[in-house]
């Protein structure tokens, strides 16, 4: 049985950012909501905060270190394949140099990519454990810092390409917001409201509420528009457990004071605005849509404690148990002219006998030039059988009729082209046709998520309809298109997102043993990569520059990366590099007539490097001086 975890980070005394006011407050009640109505245990869900207590003897002050150790921890002892994570971040968040960061508690905007977290790290190892995660981020945008970049871009690509669920608390070019009034931010405000509200039990549900209530909010509270960014992956997740699900949530008015609101039995009519913002996108793309069209009224209704405002009882409607009722439409009206002037029949005959006459000439004129192309089908209809005497009668036609009947007469194979050459050429025309049936769905075919999408619509097509056999040709070739693409995701190092593309092809089609072979490959091979990975950036951390010796510790920590493994390469090459970095000190030093030092020096490039044999020459040399 899968376990549900939650992850809930809120941050408001930074050391190097400005303070914030309810980054804290948001961490908090998130998690009292998913421990006393979802049904969270409390063991597996953890507050990070400004003030929150430490776990046994381990520390949750949300430090960089505090943070990484504690979702290390989780993936090797606690965590299990298909388990629930929600990860809710609240603070700042940085782009740089294209990248997005997390900022943790200590965080220095002079120097994100030493202090900051990286989101593309963070969230390729939470794919990697296999966990069916809801990243959860509530961003305020940092000003003066060394932002290249809005901060989200990447983070939304990063979703899609992964395939993990997520929602931003705005857009990329949009600023988040806090009220003292709320006592939350905007974005975690909604949140709350649609999960105790039950709006909030599926993404698309949640997608919804959100893009509804949060730039209400805004206008309320006279801030600037903020449109959540939110990501649904193609495989449909349930983000609650299945008691919380069934459950009634009723609102809580103590999340939102009653002084901060018009209260009103109605909620308004959206307004264009929120329409005008919202954009429709195609599945597992950020998506910041107004889909929720046909739930407006019960959105409208639960979230009416929220931003609801009095509206002219001309224009509503209240029954006695307060619910939103639309006035009746108006009856037609035409808009024709009250006093249409009569046209007499003799006029109305001639205009209609003289448009006839005019269509009957036009379609004469069409058969008459084209009954020489008439005659052509007709002959080359019956070419395939003609006889001797009917070529004869062919090839005495003008020649402009009998070359284009050439044109018509199916190819001779010749006799010296293989069967293997037809067959590629078949396969080569069946992908072509495929390739373009995905263009006409605009889908890309570079794009795993939008395969998937392709082989979903095709199945819709059931036996013995037209195009059922062409589906089920396509359906083919785009299990195979997805299982290339994950091949060379994988043979790049991309394994989480090879391992994503390749979980898209299902049982039903022909490459899913082949993608499940792969699938457990790359998860070996991942971790391995960033078992690996670790070892070296360990090593890279030790040097030192102008002392050899710590380059000598370096080449001893990379030596610990198995032969065939992913990374091996990588830490032979740097093994040379710093090998031959010690010689050139070693060298520069006995050129400045320190041989001892000089000899002590090359005396430390280890065996089995290239620069090895280069030293040994060298201290024998200086050893005869």
């Amino acid at each position: 049985m899968a376990n549900y975890w939650a992850i809930a980070i809120g941050i408001n005394q930074y050391q190097l950012f400005q303070p914030l006011s309810c980054a804290q407050a948001d961490a908090e009640a998130l998690e009292d909501f998913l421990v006393t109505e979802a049904g969270f245990l409390p063991k597996h869900c953890l507050v990070m905060t400004d003030t929150s207590p430490p776990i046994g003897d381990r520390s949750t002050y949300p430090t960089k270190e505090n943070i990484l150790l504690l979702l290390e921890d989780l993936a090797a002892t606690s965590w299990q394949p298909e388990d629930y994570l929600w990860l809710f971040f609240s603070g700042y968040g940085v782009n740089y140099k294209g990248k997005d960061y997390l900022m943790p508690v200590e965080g220095n905007p002079e120097l994100v990519q030493e202090t900051g977290i990286e989101l593309r790290s963070l969230m390729q190892t939470l794919q990697l454990a296999e966990l069916n995660v809801l990243l959860l981020l509530d961003i305020n945008r940092a000003f003066g810092t060394q932002a290249d970049a809005p901060v989200g871009e990447e983070t939304i690509e990063l979703a899609q390409e992964l395939q993990l669920a997520t929602i931003l608390s705005c857009q990329p070019e949009q600023f988040s917001h806090e009220s003292s009034e709320l006592g939350h931010g905007f974005f975690t405000a909604a949140l709350l409201e649609a999960l105790r509200s039950g709006n909030g039990s599926n993404l698309a549900d949640l997608e919804s509420y959100l893009s509804l209530i949060v730039p209400k909010l805004c206008h309320h509270h006279w801030r600037p528009i903020q449109n959540p960014a939110t990501i649904i992956p193609s495989r449909q997740q349930v983000i609650l457990p299945k008691l919380a699900m069934e459950s009634d949530f009723q609102p809580e008015p103590r999340i939102y004071p009653e002084e901060s609101f018009a209260v009103a039995l109605a909620a308004p009519p959206l307004d264009d605005s929120s329409k005008t913002s919202a954009t429709q996108g195609r599945r597992g793309e950020v998506s910041v849509n107004s889909s929720q069209q046909a739930k407006g009224q019960k959105v409208q209704e639960s979230g009416g404690g929220l931003v609801a405002q009095p509206m002219p009882e001309t224009s509503l409607g209240v029954n006695t148990k307060g619910r939103f009722i639309p006035n009746s439409s108006k009856g037609y009206v035409s808009r024709l002219p009250a006093n249409q002037p009569s046209i007499p029949f003799w006029k109305q005959f001639i205009l209609w006998g003289g448009g006839s006459l005019l269509v009957a000439g036009l379609i004469a004129v069409v058969f008459l030039r084209n009954q020489e192309t008439f005659r052509i089908k007709q002959i080359s209809s019956a070419l395939p059988n003609a006889t001797v005497s009917d070529r004869q009668v062919v090839e005495n036609l003008p020649s402009d009729v009998s070359d284009g009947l050439r044109l018509r007469t199916p190819p001779v194979r010749p006799n010296n082209q293989s069967s293997a050459q037809i067959t590629s050429s078949s396969q080569s025309k069946k992908r072509n046709q495929a390739v373009l049936d995905l263009a006409k769905m605009s889908l890309r075919q570079t794009q795993a998520s939008d395969l998937s999408m392709a082989i979903a619509t095709a199945r819709k097509i059931q036996p013995g309809e037209p195009l059922y056999e062409q589906a089920q040709e396509n359906i083919k070739i785009w299990s195979q298109m997805i299982l290339d693409l994950a091949e060379g995701r994988a043979k790049q190092r991309q394994y989480a997102s090879a391992i994503a593309a390749a979980r898209l092809i299902t049982k039903d089609e022909a490459p899913y043993a082949k993608a499940q072979a792969a699938i457990n490959l790359w998860r070996l091979e991942g971790k391995q990569y960033v078992s690996n990975k670790t070892l070296l950036d360990a090593a890279n951390a030790l040097i030192k520059p102008e002392q050899a010796s710590t380059y000598n510790r370096a080449i001893e920590v990379a030596k610990k990366v198995p032969p065939g493994q992913p990374g091996f390469d990588a830490a032979q090459k740097s093994i040379d590099n710093w090998s031959e970095k010690i010689l050139d000190l070693a060298k520069r030093r006995a050129a400045e007539g320190e041989r001892n030092a000089a000899i002590a020096t090359a005396a430390l490039v280890p065996e089995e490097t290239g620069a090895y044999e280069d030293a040994q020459d060298a201290i024998q040399k200086w050893q005869k001086k």
